[in-house]
């Protein structure tokens, strides 16, 4: 058995297998490699089948999105490191290397990402990971190298191996024990987020993850649900809450998960002033959405929240009204202590 495993996901993405399976087939030799099927409609697992035989195929039985896709996938899978690598990546030459050596070298190492870059644009990182991601207190997400729209050019300016709070699910290495003692990706996310989330999780427990620079991936983002699409907006505006209310710390869930209700309410006004009638109204079924779960997600909590989960208090603070566009331009407050 080979030590890691890559496992594509896949609906619908016969051409994205086409054009970025050659390089993952060419540098991953370290690696077995899996195409896990979300019930495709199109030729996919057919042309996996004829055009890349030595590809492993699992099936499964309904479009589950991202989260249960891998979920319901990775029960078949029994390498003991994962790599989760969207249909959109392309890999680079010794990409496996660094990152099984980081899960040898360091136990506690449970999770890490790789320098993600723009297929388009490849001396620009990209919108989904970047150099590795944190949270505000608040819970918005942003990245090394990538602050809301703002995305730097790469001038080696994250070449360090660092810790990082969560890993993107794009290009997303995990070790097998760690994914089964969390019990895998929430189902009820379907997409957007559940990465962060498992990070979090992972965090509450101890764990570590990890940014590799010396990995290398190009990521083209959005094919297969961009950002115009208000189906997204609500995804991630829902998922979001779904999360906080899972991990933030009891004294501070209350008070955190109303101020973040209204800076939605803020966000669903600027759509309004851009026009995008369709957003704003996602921000609201997305709330809609939360208040359904919330019960649910209540008994969904563990039974540890650290309280130094955040890097910022505020991004949208720092971001909209300091004017600071780069990582580097923020007040480090993130601490594993």
């Amino acid at each position: 058995m080979k030590k890691i495993a890559v496992v594509i996901l896949n609906w619908n993405g016969t051409e994205l297998l086409r054009q970025f399976l050659p390089s993952v087939i060419e540098f991953s030799t370290e690696a077995e490699i899996y195409v896990a099927d979300n019930a495709s409609t199109d030729d996919s697992v057919t042309v996996v089948q004829k055009e890349f035989p030595a590809i492993k195929i699992i099936q499964n039985t309904g479009n589950f999105g991202y989260a249960k896709g891998y979920n319901e996938a990775l029960k078949q899978v029994e390498e003991p490191y994962y790599a989760l690598v969207n249909s959109d990546i392309e890999v680079t030459k010794n990409w496996l290397a660094p990152i099984i050596a980081l899960f040898e070298n360091q136990p506690n190492t449970a999770i890490i990402q790789p320098k993600l870059l723009d297929y388009k644009r490849k001396d620009y990182f990209e919108y989904a990971g970047a150099a590795g991601g944190f949270l505000d207190k608040f819970g918005y997400p942003y990245c090394r190298g990538r602050i809301f729209d703002t995305l730097e050019k790469d001038l080696g300016q994250y070449n360090t191996e660092t810790e990082v709070f969560w890993a993107t699910g794009a290009c997303f290495f995990i070790r097998k024990e760690v994914f089964r003692k969390l019990n895998g990706f929430d189902d009820d996310f379907f997409a957007h987020q559940e990465e962060i989330d498992l990070c979090w999780r992972a965090f509450n427990l101890g764990f570590t993850a990890k940014y590799c620079p010396s990995s290398i991936v190009y990521h083209v983002g959005g094919a297969t649900l961009n950002e115009a699409n208000p189906k997204k907006t609500y995804l991630n505006f829902r998922n979001s809450l779904l999360m906080l209310t899972k991990n933030l710390p009891k004294g501070t869930l209350l008070k955190r998960i109303f101020f973040r209700l209204c800076l939605d309410g803020l966000a669903g006004i600027q759509f309004i002033l851009q026009g995008k009638f369709k957003h704003t109204w996602a921000i609201i079924e997305a709330h809609f959405g939360f208040y359904k779960r919330l019960p649910q997600y209540l008994k969904k909590r563990g039974n540890v929240q650290k309280h130094q989960y955040y890097h910022s208090k505020s991004i949208v603070w720092s971001y909209f009204i300091m004017k600071r566009k780069k990582f580097t331009d923020l007040e480090k407050r993130f601490t594993t202590n």
